[in-house]
């Protein structure tokens, strides 16, 4: 069987199994699929064991409890080497990566350095000199890179979490090829401490998991702030929400989307779609030329000298060590001047600000994963090229600042998966997976490799957490409304549809965009109004506070079950010659009748 985080966790708390037996039940499956190029180097079975009963002892409310994990081997763990898929790199840290670091600190047991594209450079994963990891799910296909070794693992029902990188797509398309979860976070969000760098302003630590809960909890785990990493960023991860009502999510414009020819990925992208206007997205077409040009800055610009400054030593000294089609890509980086730095940096700021724009329109945009799908013959027949195009969807993303979230959509009748991405600005991690997990569970796609269904969609909690504060929404901040972005823009979530206390008036203010204004009457003497209660950051609350222009202020608001929380307000002033409209019992439905 395949167990996800959240089973063997549970079945670790309830004493149904124990920490140890699941890693020998780990180690076990590792043996019988016998795919000597997903691990570059396994832990001893024993010393995991010993690690394994140590864990049993200890609070058994710990996040990861006894879960076993692999990792990338371009991130340190202590004791095992670190090659980076190149032999003559390789060292052995004496500490772990901060990321694993937290991951043990959360119960987890580290198994394994998987394998991958040589430096992170190759999202095929055919560029590695330990071998080239057999796809479970069709063995024809690439398994995608350059975290392969990582994703088979998790398709192949090795291990239920594993730790990637994603600097132009390493996160995502080996998890559409392997019919799993990847979760590539916002930039900063996981401190890259003990990860040899690929680009290192752009790289990150990325996960891979069966469903977008495990993805979720693992990344909750790893997401701190490090005083170690300048570029760590003080990013805390919001609670998931249910489907979010009036969402609205941006697909290409029509004829801009690249298939390559491949009809079977066409017609599964437009499935998607439908699925996701079936869950109750509202679908925006946007201009996808300006991703384009962005993406194309990451190989043809000056990014590729990132690449060039973790390897010009052994580039210089032992340039046979490093896989050819690296050596031929990484190369390149030398040959840039300051001054073509300086002009892709300038014309990056520039589509950032369109990209911006893009994102005042919608919540986040679903993309396909990757355009197609390659064997690994005709990857290593034409390697450049190929690896380029499954990159049409990743490659901006970081440069753009941008979150993302890979999951399943379908399984071709040719037996290949396809899959879609969200994205979205930083910060909104928690917004994709309340996205993400309501359409991979309506699926009911089977997990990973094996013929064993989704488990169901686990409810999520209304409440607060950590610093959150509770809003009450009564008019054009409201879900899919003109001002819903202000909200979401600072990491608010949904918490729950609700109506007021029959304490109130609601007023048709003369305002661009239309607002209403709500006045607190006598206890009974009013109407229950339709409104919606959000979460925010304790930071975010100010922010949102701070924007709120007169004649509407912030008050407590009294909602229909006792509960309170503040909310907008009007001042009375205001209400000279303004429309009663209390009768239509919220602002929604007063606008729907406008209309």
């Amino acid at each position: 069987m395949t167990e996800t985080i959240a089973e063997i966790v549970a079945a670790h708390r309830a004493g149904l199994t124990k920490p140890s037996d699941t890693i020998a039940r780990c180690y076990a499956r590792i043996r019988a699929h016998n795919d000597p190029a997903i691990f570059i180097s396994l832990r001893g079975e024993n010393d995991a064991l010993a690690e394994a009963e140590a864990v049993a002892d200890k609070d058994r409310s710990l996040p990861l409890y006894g879960v076993p994990v692999a990792v990338k081997d371009n991130i340190d763990v202590a004791g095992l080497p670190t090659t980076a898929a190149c032999p003559a790199f390789a060292y052995t840290p004496s500490r772990d990566s901060t990321a694993v670091g937290r991951l043990r600190a959360a119960g987890a047991i580290i198994v394994g350095k998987t394998n991958l594209d040589q430096f992170a450079t190759g999202l095929v994963g055919v560029r590695s000199p330990y071998g080239i990891p057999k796809n479970p799910v069709r063995a024809d296909l690439v398994p995608g890179g350059s975290s392969s070794g990582s994703a088979v693992a998790v398709s192949a029902g090795l291990v239920p979490l594993s730790l990637g990188t994603d600097t132009a797509g390493s996160g995502r398309v080996p998890a559409m090829l392997n019919n799993i979860v990847g979760l590539k976070p916002s930039l900063g969000m996981i401190s890259t401490t003990g990860l040899v760098p690929a680009c290192r302003t752009l790289d990150c630590i990325s996960v891979f998991s069966l469903t977008v809960d495990d993805a979720v909890a693992a990344l909750s785990v790893m997401a701190a702030p490090d005083p170690l990493d300048p570029f760590s960023r003080d990013r805390p991860v919001a609670a998931v929400t249910a489907f979010p009502k009036g969402v609205k999510l941006g697909i290409p414009r029509s004829g801009q989307l690249i298939f390559f020819g491949d009809k079977a990925a066409e017609a599964a992208y437009a499935a998607a779609a439908a699925r996701f206007a079936k869950l109750g997205a509202e679908l925006v077409e946007f201009d996808l030329e300006p991703f384009y040009e962005t993406a194309r800055l990451l190989y043809e610009g000056p990014w590729v000298a990132e690449r060039y400054l973790v390897i010009r030593d052994l580039l210089a000294s032992d340039p046979d060590a490093i896989h050819p089609v690296t050596r031929e890509i990484t190369i390149g980086g030398a040959r840039g001047s300051a001054a073509d730095t300086f002009a892709a940096l300038y014309r990056l700021q520039g589509l950032r600000k369109v990209a911006e724009r893009t994102f005042a329109d919608v919540d986040a945009l679903v993309l396909p994963t990757a355009p197609t799908a390659y064997t690994t013959a005709d990857v290593l027949a034409n390697p450049i090229e190929l690896n380029s195009r499954l990159g049409t969807y990743t490659n901006f993303v970081n440069l753009l600042d941008l979150c993302g979230l890979a999951v399943p959509a379908a399984m071709r009748s040719d037996g290949i998966p396809f899959g879609v991405t969200l994205l979205a600005p930083a910060g909104r991690d928690a917004a994709l997976a309340s996205l993400g997990r309501a359409f991979h569970a309506d699926t009911a796609l089977p997990v990973g490799a094996k013929s064993i269904p989704l488990p169901p969609l686990a409810p999520v909690s209304p409440s607060l957490h950590g610093d959150e504060i509770a809003i009450v929404v009564v008019g054009a901040h409201l879900s899919g409304m003109a001002l819903n972005h202000e909200l979401t823009s600072l990491g608010g979530r949904l918490l729950e549809a609700t109506t007021t206390a029959p304490d109130y008036k609601l007023y048709a203010l003369s305002t661009t965009p239309p607002k209403p204004g709500m006045l607190r009457i006598d206890d009974g003497k009013g109407s229950a109004m339709a409104v919606e209660l959000w979460a925010l950051s304790a930071a975010g609350f100010g922010q949102f506070v701070n924007l709120i222009p007169p004649p509407l202020s912030i008050g407590t608001i009294r909602l229909a079950d006792g509960r309170t929380a503040k909310g907008f307000l009007v001042e009375p002033a205001a209400l000279d010659g303004a429309r009663d409209i209390s009768e239509f019992g919220g602002w929604r439905a007063y606008m729907a009748q406008k209309d």
